[in-house]
């Protein structure tokens, strides 16, 4: 029995019948004791049976060091959306509300371009740093995924924000290290911090103040 209903399936199949350019789901795993790895390459898998567009790439962290570093991932279950040099990452399951995330991702990161305000693209236009996002979420958690879409939709935009969902009962230690005691929590360059999901403008603010500009 798969993981995705059969009714998600026909409704995501529809969705999917919109897919303009191809998108790569890179799973990055390992054998030493994630629990949790497992599932995110089944999910995965399931998602790619929707549509044509969709291919799968799964890797270990310790045996493919070189593509591991290529996409900067240092921890397990990972996952890299790709598609036209544009990236999004998930650390952890996309599961329960963050599934939808999941979803979305591959439909707008398809396309050229993703739905922002004109006002928002003119302030990340303006990010000549790198900027690290981490959005910290839970599965049950319903204002995360709005969270994560704007991180993502940055990451797209612009390619030099990197945007992460970090699952934070999967990641405890960093989750405790970044203080965060409620979700979502968002984390830019280790300095600038917030919790909420944040209107895109505000959270463009934010990003902009992280490299040391004003609005």
């Amino acid at each position: 029995m798969g993981l995705i209903t059969d009714k998600d399936k026909e409704t995501i199949k529809k969705e999917f019948g919109n897919l303009k350019a191809n998108v790569k789901m890179l799973v990055f795993t390992t054998d030493d004791g994630c629990e949790h790895c497992k599932i995110i390459l089944e999910i995965a898998k399931e998602v790619q049976t929707l549509s044509e567009k969709i291919k799968v790439e799964s890797y270990d962290i310790g045996r493919n060091k070189d593509v591991a570093e290529k996409y900067g991932i240092d921890k397990t279950p990972a996952l890299v959306l790709e598609s036209g040099g544009r990236r999004a990452v998930f650390y952890g399951i996309p599961a329960g509300y963050e599934f939808t995330t999941l979803i979305e991702d591959i439909i707008e990161i398809s396309n050229e371009k993703p739905e922002l305000y004109e006002r928002t693209r003119d302030m990340l236009r303006q990010v000549d740093k790198d900027v690290h996002i981490m959005v910290f979420v839970t599965p049950t958690c319903p204002y995360c995924p709005a969270a994560v879409r704007v991180a993502h939709k940055f990451a797209f935009e612009n390619s030099k924000i990197r945007a992460e969902m970090i699952e934070a009962s999967e990641f405890p230690e960093l989750a405790e290290k970044h203080g965060v005691f409620s979700v979502p929590k968002v984390v830019i360059n280790n300095e600038v911090e917030f919790e909420g999901a944040l209107p895109e403008e505000q959270f463009a603010e934010h990003v902009l103040l992280a490299i040391g500009k004003n609005i």
